[in-house]
């Protein structure tokens, strides 16, 4: 099948409306999380509460089980009310933050889909096509969370990264809709690629979420002023909970996908590892999820120590991603940019 510039071409216009969607879902979360005050609960309250929802002391909305419930200040700094008849505006925005961060994963999505169709391949055969499937999976992977924790105003943190990179692959990395290099036309392709693309998605996801732990673990360890900016920041508990189980759920699928490219490799160049660039620090990255996951379940090593190791883990990912695609040569130079 001859490659179909004008779907391809549809693939573009499709990516650059993605893009502009973050963009503007950005802004509003901007915009949410400026007008937010402070975390109401502290890490010892969180745990308490979740105790007591257990046991049946408390409702899922905080209140003790049976007590009608009362008005009190949001994290917005307005006086909220059951039912509630006025949205403040900062959540005003955050919601429609999220509509529209919605639309540009939908978008994104089509970007993906066409671009693949337009090359009758499996739409991961280069940098910019890999960057993209990686922002989407990002992205996804926030909206997921966002919709169970719909309090979490973390949006601008997800989403200025991942606008920042949207534009870096649309004016940097495209190149024209074409076939790939025979030793990618194998169906180890579909395996391997598409599992190390989601799992990264959702590791730099996790990364980022320890970060935000660190910087709310410095602005408490400095006295906690309240009118930080950093006292918007979702509480310890909540971080550490979001980025442990974002983790936990992408590293068996990054180890399948490290299983997987030792065999791919064994059938395209006869041998399971070949210490080439790509897959050293694929494996350094899993080395260091590995310890992350092993030192969050070990006592001495939780909270901070245990995201640090989270964000060495993130920038593994980035540096593997760009420095190792655009700067060394190996056998993985499919970057597509030459």
């Amino acid at each position: 099948m001859a490659v179909s510039s004008a779907l391809g071409a549809f693939s573009d216009q499709a990516f650059g409306a993605a893009t502009a969607a973050y963009t503007v879902a950005l802004i509003c979360t901007a915009v949410e999380f400026s007008s937010r005050r402070f975390a109401a609960r502290t890490d010892t309250d969180t745990a308490a509460s979740e105790q007591l929802v257990e046991v049946g002391a408390l409702t899922r909305d905080g209140r003790p089980d049976g007590i009608p419930i009362v008005p009190t200040a949001s994290p917005y700094g307005h006086v909220t009310d059951a039912p509630r008849t006025a949205v403040p505006w900062g959540e005003r925005f955050g919601r429609a933050g999220l509509a529209v961060a919605v639309l540009g994963f939908v978008a994104q999505l089509v970007s993906i889909v066409t671009r693949g169709v337009a090359a009758d391949r499996l739409p991961l055969g280069n940098m910019y096509e890999f960057t993209s499937a990686i922002s989407a999976a990002v992205i996804g992977t926030f909206l997921v969370v966002r919709m169970r924790h719909r309090d979490l105003a973390i949006g601008v943190f997800v989403l200025t990264p991942v606008t920042l990179l949207m534009y870096v692959n649309g004016a940097l990395l495209h190149v024209p809709v074409a076939e790939v290099q025979p030793a990618l036309n194998s169906y180890w392709k579909w395996i391997h690629v598409t599992t190390v693309s989601l799992s990264s998605g959702v590791l730099m996801f996790s990364g980022i979420a320890s970060l935000l732990y660190v910087v709310r673990q410095r602005w408490e360890s400095r006295g906690a002023d309240p009118t930080s900016v950093w006292a918007k920041l979702p509480t310890l508990a909540r971080v550490d909970r979001i980025a442990y189980r974002t983790a936990i759920l992408a590293f068996p699928v990054y180890t399948f996908a490290v299983i997987t490219g030792a065999l791919w490799a064994e059938v395209a160049w006869g041998r399971y590892w070949n210490w080439d660039p790509k897959e050293t620090c694929a494996f350094i990255t899993w080395v260091i999820y590995a310890g992350y996951l092993h030192a969050r379940a070990t006592a001495g090593w939780r909270g901070t120590k245990a995201a640090w190791i989270s964000v060495v883990g993130l920038v593994s990912i980035v540096f593997n991603l760009f420095f190792i695609n655009m700067v060394i040569a190996g056998l993985h130079s499919y970057a597509g940019l030459n």
